[in-house]
Formats: C-alpha cells, sequence, structure tokens
C-alpha cells in the first residue's frame, strides 16, 4: 500500500452463492486500485458492472472472497464482524439514494444516531450534531422532521448524519439519484466543499455523468473489471 493511499485493493474478486450457482461480481484475476488520501473518485459503468459491490468492499459492508482491501492503512478485510462495526463507526460515513432518515425523529436527532454508539457525554453529542448541521447549511432546521423537509434537505441531514462523527472517508452510493438536477447540483456542492475545504476522501457511485463531473477522476467498471485508473491530480 502507498503511504498516501487512503484506500488499496489488492486483486480483489467477489462472488456470489445463488442456491447452487456462483455468481462472480468481480472477477479474476481480481481488481487492483489505489485512491490517495484527499481525493474525490466517481465510480460509473453499467447496471450490474460491480460498483455498488466495490463501493461496499470499501466501506466494510461486505468482505471479499479473495484479495485484500485496506482503508485508511488497515486491512479490513481481516477483521472480525464486531471489529468491524466499530471500525465502519469511526471511520467511514454513507449517504445512500434514499435518505434512510428515523421520519419521528428531528433533524438534529437523526444526525445524532451515530454518536450513540460512543461514549461522548449528550452535551459533546449536541455540540457535534450542531456542527454537522451548521456544515450542511442546515442549522436553522435541527427541529424539522424529514416530513416537514424538501428531498434535498432530507439529504442535506442524511450527510450530516455521515459526517458527524468526523470519519475520513465517505462512501456515496447514487447520492442525488432521486433528486431534481438544481437540487443535485447543491448536493454535490456540498460533497466538493467536504472534500475540498475539510479533506474527506469521497468515493461515489454515480450513472450521471454531470454528477461525476464533480469528483476529481472518474473510474469506469465494466463487467467487473476495472476499466480506467484514475490519475493523480
Amino acid at each position: 500500500m502507498t503511504t498516501d493511499a487512503m484506500i488499496s485493493i489488492r486483486n480483489v474478486t467477489k462472488a456470489y452463492e445463488r442456491g447452487r450457482q456462483k455468481v462472480a461480481v468481480l472477477h479474476e484475476p481480481g481488481l487492483t486500485l489505489d485512491v490517495p488520501r484527499g481525493d474525490f473518485v466517481a465510480l460509473m459503468g453499467p447496471s450490474g458492472s460491480g460498483k455498488t459491490t466495490l463501493l461496499n468492499l470499501i466501506g466494510g459492508l461486505d468482505s471479499p472472497t479473495s484479495g485484500e482491501v485496506s482503508v485508511g492503512g488497515q486491512r479490513i478485510d481481516t477483521m472480525s464482524g464486531g471489529a468491524l462495526a466499530k471500525w465502519r463507526s469511526q471511520n467511514v460515513g454513507f449517504v445512500f439514494q434514499f435518505y434512510n432518515l428515523m421520519p419521528v425523529l428531528s433533524a438534529e436527532r437523526n444526525v445524532e444516531l451515530p454518536l450513540l454508539l460512543t461514549n461522548l457525554s449528550s452535551a459533546e453529542r449536541r455540540k457535534r450534531v450542531a456542527i454537522a448541521l451548521e456544515v450542511v447549511g442546515l442549522g436553522d432546521r435541527a427541529r424539522h422532521k424529514p416530513g416537514e423537509l424538501s428531498g434535498g434537505q432530507q439529504q442535506r441531514v442524511a450527510i450530516a448524519r455521515a459526517i458527524v462523527s468526523d470519519p475520513s472517508l465517505l462512501v456515496c452510493d447514487e447520492p442525488t439519484g432521486d433528486l431534481d438536477r438544481h437540487t443535485a447540483d447543491e448536493i454535490l456542492g456540498l460533497l466538493q466543499t467536504l472534500n475540498r475545504d475539510h479533506g474527506k476522501t469521497i468515493v461515489m457511485v454515480t450513472h450521471d455523468q454531470l454528477a461525476a463531473n464533480y469528483a476529481r477522476h472518474t473510474l469506469h467498471l465494466d463487467k467487473g473489471e476495472l476499466a480506467e485508473q484514475p490519475v493523480a491530480a
């Protein structure tokens, strides 16, 4: 693993079993990839190309069939389930197409959820929540429930929840797929700011070339194989 790489993947394959059939998603001889610390990479490719599978491996939501996955200098493919869950809570923020907010909770309570797994005091949790909501431009909507917010505002709450524990890595799966163009551009601009001004490494799956243009580099997957490596800025 190179010293400046946030993500280092070596010869990774992934196959799933469907009954008696084994379905390969990331194929032999395996995918190899380095993502530099502080990069913003868009991951593109046709449906079924392995984009979400790769994203899940990077975020520690899944394990490879073979090969090595290192993030922030740690081999996450060898971690136990409990260790991996703890690692995710401390190092990765997740942003999805559908915001996955708790409808009965206010924005600030939704953002606070990841911190309930920590030993932080309630005062420190409130402080971090307030900062995260200010970063995404929703400091004045802290008491609003998701049903009282627009789609774009709900995604901003989801991003605040992703960054509230100050992770070094954000993994985003079609974060603007449910938004209109104007709102999508606002969310992508926010991700750019988190990358540029707050040093977050971001890997984003998208089908939208306009969305990919906000990233520093674009990676293409085709039939489980890497078609283009990112180049240094």
